[in-house]
């Protein structure tokens, strides 16, 4: 089955890039020897994969992204919620689930490698690099 990513519903996009981020951060936190139990890498995964700190990373990296992948973000960001945010003011969650509609994107076109330097880039947006 193939998919034309573009196509898909940007809240499928976003659910999809939601995982493939966690499993990115996560993956990166256990190979940088940050902690060695479960509950000490969940604490420090929850930095990377705030609303806020995605939303601040998207919106830093969106004058670099292509027109087409601009487009969607703003057609992820401009989607409506059904859910009201539980840790987040609704803009700031708006702007989150356009950084994760971007790396699902991304994942469900086989670009893992864009999945991955944006991931990198999060990364140091994040810890102030």
């Amino acid at each position: 089955m193939t998919t034309d990513a573009a196509r898909v519903n940007t809240a499928v996009l976003a659910w999809v890039g939601d995982a493939a981020y966690e499993l990115r951060v996560r993956t990166y936190l256990a190979k940088s020897g940050a902690a060695a139990h479960a509950d000490a890498l969940h604490r420090a995964a929850v930095r990377y994969v705030r609303a806020d700190a995605q939303a601040a990373v998207v919106k830093e990296i969106f004058d670099t992204l292509p027109p087409e992948e601009q487009a969607l973000v703003k057609r992820a960001r401009n989607h409506k919620i059904s859910t009201k945010p539980k840790n987040a003011d609704p803009v700031t969650y708006k702007w989150a689930t356009a950084f994760e509609a971007l790396i699902g994107y991304y994942h469900l076109s086989g670009a893992g490698d864009k999945a991955d330097g944006i991931t990198e880039k999060a990364i140091a947006i994040i810890d102030g690099k």
